[in-house]
């Protein structure tokens, strides 16, 4: 009794072809945006606040640099010189050092610094979608914590600065 065709031995285009097609199924399995769906379903992924600290950036024109910032509302950043998506903007303020004098009477007063080439210190409020685990949170594969280097963009600026706070949303 003969076998059908599709029974006999398999050949090395078959085996190559079976090779290929576990490595696409491995590959939409082991994805991360499938594992990414898959945790925002169950629940495991939510929305944490992150405070970014920029340090000695020079703008002509900071507060018309943090206003455009805060219009644009959204800003990709790296952690850890690895892509991780793109954030939501919630503030960027001014956190610039003051000039602090004391006075005759034993008063202190506090004024913005004259210096007109003195760089911007920023702080960027920022929320995004993070996974919490017992030991901090996971955004992108990467653990986030205090003083971890983060690389901001947006569509006119690519500025590094540090994590300086995580909470939750």
């Amino acid at each position: 009794m003969q076998r059908p065709p599709w029974l006999q031995q398999p050949t090395v285009v078959d085996a190559v072809a079976g090779l290929i097609a576990l490595t696409a199924l491995a590959g939409v399995i082991w994805s991360p945006k499938l594992t990414n769906a898959v945790a925002r379903a169950t629940g495991s992924i939510e929305p944490v606040q992150i405070s970014v600290d920029v340090r000695n950036l020079s703008v002509a024109d900071p507060e018309g640099f943090l206003q455009s910032i805060r219009d644009d509302g959204r800003l990709s950043f790296v952690i850890r010189n690895q892509p991780a998506g793109s954030v939501r903007v919630l503030n960027a303020t001014n956190i610039s050092p003051k000039v602090v004098s004391v006075m005759p009477d034993g008063s202190v007063i506090q004024a913005d610094n004259p210096n007109v080439s003195s760089p911007l210190y920023a702080r960027f409020d920022l929320e995004a979608d993070a996974e919490k685990v017992g030991s901090g949170v996971v955004i992108a594969g990467t653990k986030l914590k205090i003083g971890v280097p983060i690389e901001l963009e947006g569509t006119l600026y690519r500025v590094n600065g540090v994590v300086s706070g995580v909470g939750q949303s």
